[in-house]
């Protein structure tokens, strides 16, 4: 079975260290692809792990002030026999596997909507107000449904390429002069929105709405 190519850059996200192009392409391909959508989730909690063993061990690097006495089980586990050390370690390894595969599929609700009427993605639905059809003169501003409190949105718009993307805390933006005046009758033209929690996570995304504006008669 051929690997996805983004399966690669799930690392790089996670750490950040996409470019804002990479990791915008990125955020779009794993809402639609089931296999790295929950693949990122894992790594996401992986990595958590890791960070805190990290943090665990430099806490231990600092010497303690008074030795403590030895813990109860430390003079239980002297006396196992090597069999008793390997069936130990191996019910260990069992709970270690359970609790890792209960994680991260039953600590996150992921709810599924349709995008575009045809593919169904993983994700909080986001829904586009306006515009939402063909115009009569360049929109003086953008208007989805709010989520919730306290989210980011971010908005993009694009004309084949980016054509401009900012963020918000409101469910509204106004466009610039200097964006409309890049906008002209009879093109055609798609805007894209994303919400973030507060803590910087991609919670939910809108479907790519095309809309043109009407040459003048």
């Amino acid at each position: 079975m051929t690997m996805c190519r983004f399966e690669q850059k799930i690392d790089d996200y996670l750490l950040n260290r996409l470019k804002e192009e990479e990791k915008a392409e990125f955020e779009e391909h794993y809402f639609n692809c089931v296999s790295c959508f929950e693949k990122t989730l894992k790594q996401d909690e992986l990595i958590g792990v890791i960070k805190n063993k990290e943090s665990l061990f430099a806490e231990q690097k600092h010497p303690a002030r008074e030795a403590s006495p030895a813990p109860w089980y430390d003079h239980v586990f002297a006396f196992l026999t090597p069999k008793q050390w390997a069936l130990a370690g191996a019910a260990a390894a069992l709970v270690l596997v359970t609790v890792l595969t209960i994680i991260p599929n039953g600590g996150k609700v992921t709810p599924k909507f349709v995008l575009n009427g045809e593919e169904t993605v993983r994700g909080e639905s986001l829904t586009l107000i306006s515009p939402i059809i063909d115009i009569s003169a360049v929109p003086s501003s953008f208007e989805w449904k709010r989520l919730g409190e306290e989210l980011e949105y971010s908005i993009s718009i694009y004309n084949h390429d980016l054509l401009w993307k900012a963020t918000t805390r409101d469910n509204r933006i106004v466009l610039p002069d200097e964006v409309k005046a890049k906008m002209s009758a009879g093109q055609k033209y798609s805007w894209q929105v994303r919400a973030f929690s507060k803590d910087g996570t991609l919670i939910a995304v809108s479907s790519r709405v095309q809309f043109q504006i009407k040459p003048a008669e």
